[in-house]
C-alpha cells in the first residue's frame, strides 16, 4: 500500500484502489489532491496487469469539492494564475476519465461541486442511497466549467441545464434515476455490490475490456459516417485476430476456461 496526507493506494491482484484520504475536510481538494490523482491514474493507467480501479474515500463525505484554504487563496489570484489552478483540475479530470483500465466510484457518502465531476469521469458508479449530490457553484458566483463536459455526458444535458443553475441538492436515487449513478446501495450493501462488478470486470478479456472503454468515449457523440463505420469494423477485425481474441472465442466453443481466468 502506498500512503500520503491526501491519498492511499492499494493493490490486490488485478484491482487497484485509490482512497481520498482527508476525511477531516470531506475530501476536499486542493493542489496536492490534484496533483496527486493526476500522478496515480497516470501511474496505474500504464500498468498493463491491471483490470480496475476503484475510487473510494474515507468518512462521511465522498468529495465536497474545493477546499475551503485553496478556495480562500484563490480569491487572490490573478486571471492567469486562475487559468492555470483550473488547468491542473481540468488535466485531472482528464486523466481519469481517460485512464485505459475502467474505473469504478464507491461513493458512501455527498458529493458536491468538483466531486460531482470526479464521479462522472469514472466508468461505473455505486453510490450509497444515502448521498446526496450537489452542483454548488452557483451559490459562490461561479460555474462548474472544467467538470462540465463529463457532468453533461453523465447527467444528461436538460437535468444539467437544472442542476447548474438551481444549484439544487438531489438525491441519490434521483441520481440514479438520471443516469449519473449505476448501482444504489446500503451502507451495509456498498461493498459488496462493488466488488460483484469488479468480479465481473475480470472475468472478461483484459484488452476487450480496454477496448470496450475507448469505443464507448469514441464513438458516443460521434456521427455515423462511413469512415466511423469502417473504423468500427476495423476494430472488431483487430481484436478478432489477436491472441485474445482467438483464445476467447476457441474457450467459448470448446466450453473451456480462457487464460486470463486461470
Amino acid at each position: 500500500m502506498v500512503q500520503n496526507s491526501s491519498l492511499k493506494i492499494e493493490r490486490a491482484g488485478f484491482v487497484a484502489t485509490v482512497t481520498l484520504n482527508r476525511p477531516e475536510v470531506r475530501n476536499a481538494f486542493n493542489e496536492s489532491v490534484i496533483a496527486e490523482l493526476t500522478e496515480a491514474f497516470k501511474t496505474l493507467g500504464q500498468d498493463p496487469s491491471l483490470r480496475s480501479i476503484v475510487l473510494a474515500a474515507e468518512g462521511k463525505a465522498f468529495c465536497a469539492g474545493a477546499d475551503l484554504n485553496w478556495m480562500k487563496a484563490m480569491a487572490g489570484y490573478s486571471w492567469d494564475e486562475n487559468h492555470a489552478d483550473a488547468s491542473r483540475l481540468a488535466e485531472m479530470l482528464w486523466t481519469i476519465y481517460s485512464c485505459p483500465v475502467p474505473v469504478i466510484a464507491r461513493v458512501q457518502g455527498d458529493v458536491y461541486a468538483g466531486g460531482v465531476g470526479l464521479v462522472s469521469v469514472c466508468d461505473v458508479v455505486v453510490a450509497v442511497d444515502a448521498a446526496g449530490f450537489c452542483l454548488s457553484e452557483a451559490k459562490l458566483g461561479l460555474l462548474p466549467a472544467t467538470i462540465g463536459p463529463y457532468v453533461v455526458r453523465a447527467l444528461g444535458e436538460q437535468a444539467s441545464r437544472r442542476y447548474f443553475v438551481t444549484a439544487e441538492r438531489f438525491s441519490a436515487n434521483e441520481a440514479h434515476r438520471l443516469g449519473l449513478v449505476h448501482e444504489l446501495a446500503t451502507a451495509e450493501t456498498l461493498d459488496g455490490k462493488v466488488a460483484a462488478l469488479v468480479e465481473a470486470l475480470c472475468a472478461n478479456g483484459p484488452a476487450a475490456v480496454r477496448a470496450c472503454k475507448r469505443l464507448v468515449q469514441d464513438v458516443a457523440h460521434a456521427t455515423i459516417t462511413p469512415s466511423l463505420r469502417d473504423d468500427t469494423a476495423r476494430r472488431i477485425a483487430d481484436i478478432r485476430a489477436s491472441e485474445e481474441g482467438r483464445e476467447g472465442v476457441q474457450s467459448f466453443l470448446n466450453k473451456s476456461r480462457p487464460s486470463w481466468l486461470a
